[in-house]
This record gives structure tokens, sequence and C-alpha cells, in this order.
């Protein structure tokens, strides 16, 4: 299965932090970086996986830290938003199963082993119905199906995690979506702005996974990055127990 990080952003948010590091490189423990786990952890649980990571922000430094995966530049990452870098790593949705993931998100082993690496006959996104206030980018859904995604909803069913898995027929709806908003100059989207686009115009099914019993977080602040690191260790307490 194939696995695209998109890890081209400055990451604003966490400022001064990242005014000349890329978040994801931030330490878990002295070995071990955001990206460099889950990278890590897909490796572990998916012997075929092949693995691309889109750059921009400080490239350089991630390139020299994670070998044997396949690279893309967004080299517009100054102006553009995460639709543009999935536009440039457009080549790998097509003819396979494909994982979608932001690059700052942290997850617990469990979840890479029977959530991210299983196989998927259906498009689907990870969502958590536990939180259903002060969401960041929210879910709406009509029983087994998402209805809308946005971080404008007020009344949701859960907070999408940042982790979109597609079949191969998905995969090229959604190039084919990424592709028509980028050549209209909507290079500044969110891509599940797409996906979303998708649902709206042409009544594309796109299903859920709910992970609220799985520890996850989105690193977008100090206090995100140290969640990060309990999520980490209690993660390699478990595995070596």
């Amino acid at each position: 299965m194939k696995y695209i990080f998109l890890n081209a952003g400055k990451g604003s948010r966490l400022h001064p932090l990242t005014l000349d590091y890329p978040k994801s490189l931030y330490r878990l423990d002295k070995d071990t970086s955001i990206l460099q786990r889950f990278v890590s952890l897909i490796k572990k649980h998916d012997k075929d996986a092949e693995i691309v990571i889109v750059v921009g922000f400080e490239s350089g430094k991630i390139i020299n830290e994670i070998a044997d995966v396949k690279y893309v530049n967004n080299p517009f990452y100054e102006v553009t938003n995460s639709i543009a870098s999935l536009w440039f790593a457009k080549d790998y949705l097509d003819k396979d199963e494909v994982v979608i993931i932001n690059g700052d998100v942290v997850v617990e082993e469990r979840m890479v082993e029977e959530i991210i690496c299983k196989k998927t006959d259906k498009p689907r996104v990870c969502i958590d119905s536990s939180i259903r206030s002060n969401g960041d980018y929210n879910v709406q859904v009509n029983r087994d199906r998402i209805l809308a995604m946005s971080k404008n909803l007020e009344t949701y069913y859960g907070e999408y995690v940042g982790i979109t898995k597609l079949d191969a027929n998905s995969a090229q709806k959604l190039k084919a979506s990424v592709e028509q908003m980028v050549n209209s100059g909507m290079y500044d989207q969110w891509y599940e702005n797409a996906l979303v686009k998708m649902i709206f115009n042409e009544d594309f099914c796109l299903y859920y996974d709910d992970v609220r019993d799985y520890k996850w977080t989105e690193v977008d602040s100090v206090e995100d990055l140290l969640l990060a690191k309990q999520i980490h260790f209690e993660s390699y307490n478990d595995s070596n127990i």
C-alpha cells in the first residue's frame, strides 16, 4: 500500500519553535522524531509499504533524517496549502490503495496496526467521535457516510484526525478533483476540501473509521507536543511488555 505524508508546511501555529525547524522533526525522545516514528511504525506493520513524503519548508533537514522513502518537493509551500502538496504527489494517486497522512499527526501504535495499515475497499477518513466541541476540522455524518467536513461546522459528529484511506478507484477520483481545483487557482485550499467538493457535486460516498478508542493528536501547540510524547512513551512501553 502507498502512504503519502503531506509535510511541506511551515507550522506557523508553533512559532517561534518552528521558525527554522519543521515541527515533524521535533523529538519524542532523543532518537525519535514525530515523522520518523510514524514512518517506522508503517514499515513495521506493512512490509510492502511505499512511503512518499511531500516536503517544502526546511526540506533538507527532513531528507537528511529519513531514508528509504520517496520525496516530492512543493517549492511553493509558502503560498499554497495541502492541496498543492498533494497535487505535486498526484502520480501516486493511481492504481493502488493509498493512505494520505498529515505530517504532524501522532497516533498510538495499535492504531497504525489495526486501522491505518489495514486494506480497505471503501474510501474512508479517520474521525474521533469523542470530540464534539472545540474541534479543529470537523465532520458531520449520516449513519456510516460523511456528509460534510469543515472548520466552520458548529454541530458535528466528531473531529477529523488528518488521515484519509482510499481504494484505487477513489484515489483516481481525488486526483481528478485536486487537479481541477489547482488548475482553477484553488491552490490555497486544504486537500480535504476536494473530498467535500466530491461529496456535494458528485454524490461521492465517503465513509469513516471512528478512532475514539485510540490515542492520537495533531501537533499544533506545545501542549499537543507534550501529549504526543506521552502517546509515544505509552506505545513504546506497551510494545515492550
